[in-house]
């Protein structure tokens, strides 16, 4: 009973709940009897997640607990075939279960995936499953020429109008704000992070950058208007292209920053700045020989660079579900593995940030923007749309506060440059 939630579709759903919530006496009526076989399978799951700290109540509102004393959630699980799936491949099935409403959350659903998170991080059991899965059965999607456009259009392409619900209102940001003060607006943020990034690169009139992956070209104009360059920025998302060249004209920046329709993989030209802002995580482990060559023949003697990533502390594939229903092809990278990008062609690394704490703050401004639109955005899409995309935001500002996920900027610049800052003042101060 796998949905495509891109799609659009509508799947029945024969669970024991009514639409408001209550309990449909009727369905549970047709639903086989909680057995010992089933109690066997929901305290084999909680064994296999590390006993995380909640209680399954299964169809017939039967509770089966881990040992922790306090328990900040209930997980319902509304037929026996969800939790047969649940304990064959978690990973996978919760997302897809969860959004199809075959599994509820009672609680809060951030602190639910975050203890969730700590829990398995340690469970060896879960880990041997997760790892068998994912070479057999949950492998990531390549990130070839062919397959990058598939996979960008899948998560980019699904309309502007439903990322300008919840995204800043003025650069459609899809990508890590920054907050010197805690109690910015998602803009305020948006903007303070545009000017970090500037401030890294050391921005000057007249410098000529290149971005690869823009967005819907929020950073290139704020680069061009505010730092007086001239940018050319590569995206291969069609909608975000049509969106960034007609926000360009109406700005009056068009002579100013140029969006091309292609890979990263065909940039040419020489520009003094290479920059790229939440694209590696698409770019793929196997393509960063191929980031680098991009980077070495295009970047000038004294050229710098700066890329931002989500990352992990360790080696470690994407989330199942993420992968194959939100952002196919997703790879965060380690900082040793992003070495590989730098090391060939004796690239120096200046400067390496991590920014986890502001991803998830960015993320729970998102997600109470994605919140207050609920309703629109269920009229745009569907209800399973809704669930997925509430389930994707509030796993990752779990994945970011629980450590699991990293953000990462990365300045660097040949290793014969030798016009380098000789502090970090350049990096708070505005000019």
């Amino acid at each position: 009973m796998e949905k495509d939630i891109q799609k659009n579709k509508t799947v029945p759903l024969n669970i024991p709940v009514l639409a408001n919530g209550d309990y449909n006496a009727d369905v549970a009526e047709a639903l086989p009897r909680v057995s010992a076989l089933h109690r066997w399978i929901a305290r084999k799951l909680l064994d296999m997640l590390g006993d995380p700290p909640f209680t399954f109540v299964l169809w017939n509102g039967e509770e089966i607990g881990s040992s922790a004393a306090f328990r900040i959630a209930r997980v319902r699980i509304h037929d026996n075939e969800a939790l047969h799936q649940l304990l064959l491949n978690p990973a996978l099935h919760f997302g897809d279960l969860y959004s199809v409403g075959r599994v509820d959350v009672d609680g809060d659903l951030v602190g639910f995936l975050e203890a969730a998170y700590r829990a398995s991080a340690s469970a060896t059991k879960f880990h041997k499953l997760k790892t068998i899965q994912t070479h057999l059965l949950n492998r990531p999607r390549q990130n070839h020429l062919a397959d990058s456009r598939a996979n960008i259009h899948h998560h980019y392409d699904i309309g502007n109008e439903f990322y300008e619900l919840w995204l800043d209102r003025e650069a459609m940001q899809y990508t890590c704000a920054y907050f010197p003060s805690p109690d910015m607006t998602i803009e305020e943020a948006q903007r303070a992070k545009m000017d970090h990034v500037c401030r890294k690169l050391r921005l000057k009139p007249g410098d000529r950058v290149v971005e690869a992956g823009c967005g819907w070209g929020g950073l290139a104009r704020h680069m061009a208007r505010h730092y007086g360059v001239t940018v050319s920025s590569y995206n291969i998302s069609h909608q975000q292209i049509l969106y960034a060249r007609e926000r360009a004209r109406a700005e009056g920046l068009e002579n100013k920053v140029e969006y091309v329709e292609d890979d990263y993989r065909n940039i040419s030209g020489g520009f003094d700045v290479f920059v790229s802002v939440g694209m590696l995580e698409h770019v793929g482990r196997d393509n960063y020989a191929v980031l680098a060559e991009v980077i070495h023949r295009c970047l000038t003697p004294n050229g710098r660079g700066l890329i931002h990533s989500i990352g992990r502390n360790r080696p470690e594939l994407m989330n199942a579900w993420i992968e194959k229903r939100i952002f196919p092809g997703a790879y965060p990278p380690s900082l040793r593995e992003m070495m590989d990008i730098f090391e060939p062609h004796e690239f120096s690394v200046l400067d390496v940030e991590n920014l986890r704490l502001h991803y998830a703050k960015t993320l729970e401004r998102w997600l109470a923007r994605f919140d207050q639109n609920e309703a629109m955005i269920e009229t745009m899409y569907d209800r399973a749309f809704v669930r997925a995309w509430r389930l994707y935001l509030a796993g990752s500002i779990a994945a970011f506060t629980t450590g699991s996920l990293q953000l990462f900027q990365v300045v660097f610049t040949r290793g014969t440059n030798n016009d380098l800052p000789w502090s970090r003042a350049h990096l708070y101060h505005e000019e």
